[in-house]
């Protein structure tokens, strides 16, 4: 198959058949490159492959380097594809044209990346001989396949150049990859990218490990996320994370707001903040946002940004979006008392579950009601220090600190959106959340908030700093704070997000052996050493 591929290529360069390579594209040289995510409303394979190729082909993706379509929303087991592998830069467009061993799917969306001179993520449902795995001894299913959750990337010409298979499923038939794969692909306007799929977001391999390892700045991010309130909506883990890691994510969502609650795309970029994102919360849609990416690689200055929302923010009112909600019962919480609903007011307190507390400094001042009849959010602050509650799929160790909304007085009612909530009763003035979070070998601590628009405040609108205690701790303290020029209503959450995957390799996790086993030395341990220097610099003065 390589040769015919290669021979058709080559065919192609003698007699003038390359695609129009006079669209413009990003150079190398430049300080950004344009980029498109795709929200997308899935229907019939056939509906869904003409509105992909629709996509690539429109005019608001005539200036994308690069077009990212969302998880799921593609084809299905009824109609699994091999991919080729991305070593022998196959190119499904010339070299099976006609289909017969690639999916029909697979070489149109080859075919159109070729046409559009684009590189082209797609999320599919591939198939794969497991005899081509021989070192995998695990059971085989009897048609002697292997099915996966895959991401596949087009160059500009239709090669399959990178080839990624999810690690973290959830909740899904498929399989997963003997060990797990690090996978990254070059482009030609200067970007390495790497990639994962939706739940990976939450673990350390391999979406955190990448940038550990590799120091891969840029990520193509296909999701269908089934978002939770008030800690895991789709935006705000998608800018929170990519915010703490300082990357580029471009994030492609599925969009079902009902009845999956699955919508969130966008396009960030690091500690700057979102370029464009969107939380549908309507019968989902099928629209490509574009922004232009700053390079991390450039040494220029920076550029004029686009707006940040691509859409009006869209206020909760009337939501048809169905949303899940997190275990609350298992967080210790305290209900924020307002008073008497007139007189502005404060909160200090420190909250713990455990030996794992958060300090909370807030104050607040009432609005003017324009409707008696409305009904508004009340507010608990809480911590979490634990795995969550999740039987049918992997978890990863979590402690939070937090302020979210309730719809009524009992813990039951949080996490829930107030239908018809059009205003808010509470303005809050100040927000600042200060943890002492234990050093960990693998953890990733974020800021997190939600507005009932589903979307988060920008960098510009809080402040965020992580340090470590000092040179010889192993705790790190977290400041979240709103910027004192800001006040902010209709909130559903601010949160400092503790991630710490498995919690192995975690001070003051374990036994002595196993702390020592990890490079953390006890107090003690190292009152000794200090003490033994001491003892060492006393002979030394003496003997001089």
């Amino acid at each position: 198959m390589l040769d015919i591929s290669r021979g058709l290529v080559f065919l192609c360069l003698i007699f003038g058949l390359w695609p129009d390579l006079s669209k413009q594209a990003s150079l190398k040289e430049e300080d950004y490159y344009t980029a498109g995510v795709v929200e997308f409303l899935t229907s019939s394979l056939s509906e869904n492959v003409a509105a992909y190729v629709d996509i690539i082909n429109s005019e608001n993706a005539s200036s994308t380097d690069i077009i990212v379509f969302p998880e799921s929303t593609l084809n299905d087991h009824s109609s699994t594809t091999f991919v080729p592998d991305p070593k022998e830069l196959v190119n499904p467009c010339l070299s099976d044209p006609n289909a017969t061993y690639f999916e029909e799917f697979l070489v149109t969306i080859s075919c159109a990346a070729r046409n559009a001179n684009k590189y082209v993520v797609i999320n599919l449902t591939e198939k794969q001989k497991c005899e081509d795995v021989p070192e995998d001894t695990r059971p085989c299913a009897s048609n002697g396949l292997n099915v996966y959750n895959t991401n596949a990337v087009f160059d500009r010409q239709g090669v399959v150049v990178s080839r990624y298979r999810k690690i973290h499923l959830w909740v899904e038939e498929k399989n997963t990859t003997y060990l797990p794969e690090l996978i990254t692909f070059e482009t030609d306007f200067g970007v390495i990218f790497g990639h994962f799929i939706c739940y990976d977001i939450l673990f350390y391999s391999p979406a955190h490990q990448l940038i550990r390892e590799q120091g891969i700045k840029d990520f193509v991010y296909p999701t269908m996320w089934f978002s939770q309130l008030p800690f895991h909506t789709a935006v705000q883990i998608q800018q929170g994370w990519a915010y703490s890691n300082d990357v580029n994510l471009l994030a492609a969502g599925a969009s079902l707001p009902t009845p999956d609650g699955s919508t969130g795309s966008g396009i960030y970029h690091g500690r700057d903040g979102t370029l464009v994102s969107v939380m549908r919360q309507d019968s989902g849609e099928r629209t490509i946002y574009v922004a232009q990416v700053p390079k991390y690689s450039s040494s220029g200055g920076g550029i004029e940004k686009r707006a940040r929302r691509s859409t009006p923010r869209q206020v909760a009112t009337n939501s048809r979006i169905t949303l899940t909600r997190d275990q609350l019962e298992d967080y210790e919480t305290e209900v924020i008392e307002f008073g008497d609903g007139t007189a502005p007011g404060n909160l200090s307190r420190t909250l713990c579950q455990g030996s794992f507390c958060c300090r909370f400094n807030i104050s607040w001042r009432f609005l003017e009601r324009t409707d008696d009849n409305a009904s508004f959010y009340s507010y608990r602050i809480g911590a979490f220090d634990g795995l969550p509650k999740r039987d049918e799929v992997e978890v990863n160790y979590i402690r939070n600190c937090g302020l979210f909304s309730c719809s009524g007085p009992g813990i039951e009612d949080c996490g829930q959106l107030i239908a018809n909530s059009g205003e808010s009763q509470i303005a809050f003035t100040h927000l600042e959340i200060g943890v002492t979070f234990p050093e960990s070998r693998e953890f990733l601590l974020f800021p997190q908030s939600l507005l009932d628009d589903l979307l988060p405040l920008e960098p510009s609108q809080f402040e965020w700093s992580q340090e470590k205690a000092s040179e010889e701790s192993y705790q790190h303290e977290v400041r979240f704070t709103l910027k004192d020029s800001q006040e902010v209503s209709n909130l559903l959450s601010f949160t400092v997000y503790g991630n710490y995957y498995d919690n192995e390799c975690t001070y003051g996790v374990g036994s002595e052996e196993e702390q020592e086993s990890c490079g953390y030395k006890s107090s003690a341990s190292r009152r000794d050493v200090i003490g033994s220097g001491l003892i060492t610099l006393l002979v030394i003065l003496a003997l001089a």
